[in-house]
């Protein structure tokens, strides 16, 4: 029989060695696992309650909650009003009509993709943990902390309240054509 302390041993270890990789999520996989490791298992007695147990979809109501942008002269307080019930009650929301071009959309999206397609040794540059940085990436900013890791890697930049350093961030997202 495997002691609690030696089961939180062996996921410290494997926390660790994810950690001090630098690669992230997509680093373990183009290293070619064939399994997932267990820091990002979610055990099922854990997830009960989470969907159905059946596997089979089931119908929902849910919507993703929109923020109409267009025309905001004198729907200032609504406009706040709806961000921050989406953002308590959702936690996320679609803006709509906010004026940026799909065309820089789309930009973003490429350079996003293409910093996560780049070398694993150029990507370690911005893995951070912890607050002060304006751009990290990371798997997970509370990998210690959570009882499951995530299977996924992000790149934030911290745009506010003082604009960013375009030489802060990784070449592949400095410029949109």
């Amino acid at each position: 029989m495997v002691s609690e302390n030696s089961r939180n041993q062996d996921r410290l270890q494997q926390l660790k060695a994810f950690d001090e990789s630098k690669a992230g999520v997509k680093g373990i996989v183009d290293g070619g696992i064939t399994k997932i490791p267990p820091i990002f298992v979610r055990p099922p007695e854990d997830s009960t309650g989470d969907g159905p147990s059946s596997g089979q979809p089931t119908q929902t109501q849910f919507s993703v909650p929109v923020v109409d942008l267009a025309d905001t002269a004198g729907r200032h307080d609504d406009v706040v009003a709806r961000v921050r019930r989406a953002a308590e009650t959702v936690g996320f929301f679609q803006v709509v009509n906010h004026g940026i071009p799909k065309r820089v959309l789309e930009e973003m999206l490429k350079a996003a993709r293409g910093f996560h397609e780049l070398p694993r040794e150029v990507k370690a540059e911005y893995y951070r943990t912890g607050p002060g940085w304006t751009v990290k990436f990371g798997s997970n900013f509370d990998l210690y902390k959570s009882r499951f890791a995530n299977w996924r890697d992000s790149l934030l930049c911290v745009m506010g309240p003082d604009p960013i350093d375009p030489q802060e961030l990784p070449v592949v997202c400095r410029y949109i054509e």
